[in-house]
């Protein structure tokens, strides 16, 4: 596993203006054009794998230039999958929460009536799906 954190995230501050250091960076993946592409914003910038070689896991580096009080660069970067994948997981947490919140309502309703709470077994299940997710976007 990679961290304990679902996206990895930085923060580092540069002596330089977001100009020179975007103009920077282009020249290196330029460099290396056969291994890593690179999509412009205004301030900023998205490193990927090249579409040939991507597969389903192939991580993203998105990084955010903005020009601090002092005139220096603060870069924000996070790791991430694709879109798609981020948002399968996100939709999947989503899911999993709701209805988990939804059984546990129940389940405690039961209980507070007296009768069988066997709604704690449902909830039970939703924790492990949302472990399942967790360590299934740790692996990936």
């Amino acid at each position: 596993m990679s961290s304990f954190k679902i996206r990895p995230q930085f923060r580092q501050v540069v002596a330089q203006k977001p100009e020179d250091v975007e103009n920077q960076i282009l020249a290196s993946v330029e460099k290396q054009s056969d291994r890593c592409v690179i999509r412009r914003f205004a301030g900023f910038l998205c490193l990927r794998i090249p579409d040939d070689d991507q597969h389903f896991w192939s991580p993203r580096l998105h990084l955010n230039l903005e020009e601090t009080e002092d005139g220096e660069t603060m870069i924000r970067g996070a790791y991430g999958p694709n879109a798609n994948v981020w948002g399968l997981f996100l939709y999947g947490y989503i899911m999993v929460g709701f209805l988990g919140l939804i059984s546990g309502i129940f389940a405690f309703s039961q209980w507070s009536i007296g009768a069988h709470p066997w709604g704690f077994w449902i909830l039970g299940g939703f924790l492990l799906a949302a472990i399942a997710l967790y360590v299934i976007a740790q692996i990936g």
